[in-house]
């Protein structure tokens, strides 16, 4: 199982949020699946903001938001990532960034899993490639903020994630 993958399911299990064992396929409402829709492009848009203003924790803290909330999908159906490529070909354009994640989020609103892995693998793609940032170590940062419980509180701190 991907690693991230498990430290979503084990969030999900600390805070008592219902998912399909491993391996047992989960059923997914429609609704299920608008109201993720609903949260993936509530993320996607406070990352487009972050990357007008070119700030660069902010654009990485909304990638790492977007796989998070990907890889919540798919442990709520019991999947696992599916392996599948990250093309972005870096042109010097911020608009083919905001192209690529766009299109990964519309997908997502089939509610498969091989469409919220897409979104999770260009999200990790792009915290190396575009922002130059260690995605594994930003992900961990997120994962100790969200099960100290102080949810927005706290504003987190993805500084030692960027590479100089």
């Amino acid at each position: 199982m991907n690693k991230h993958l498990q430290q979503v399911r084990a969030f999900h299990d600390s805070f008592g949020i219902a998912q399909p064992e491993e391996g047992d396929s989960g059923h997914v409402s429609d609704m299920d699946i608008v109201l993720r829709q609903a949260l993936l492009l509530d993320c996607a848009s406070e990352t487009f903001k972050a990357i007008a203003a070119g700030d660069l924790e902010k654009i990485l803290a909304g990638l790492v938001d977007l796989a998070f909330n990907a890889l919540a999908a798919i442990a709520t159906r019991g999947d696992d990532v599916v392996a599948v490529a990250a093309n972005w070909r870096q042109d010097g354009s911020v608009l083919s960034v905001v192209r690529v994640l766009s299109d990964k989020v519309n997908q997502c609103a089939s509610g498969e899993t091989v469409h919220y892995s897409g979104l999770y693998a260009i999200c990790a793609h792009l915290a190396q490639r575009f922002v130059n940032a260690d995605f594994d170590q930003a992900f961990q940062i997120l994962q100790r903020h969200l099960l100290s419980g102080q949810g927005d509180a706290v504003r987190i701190d993805l500084s030692p994630a960027l590479f100089e």
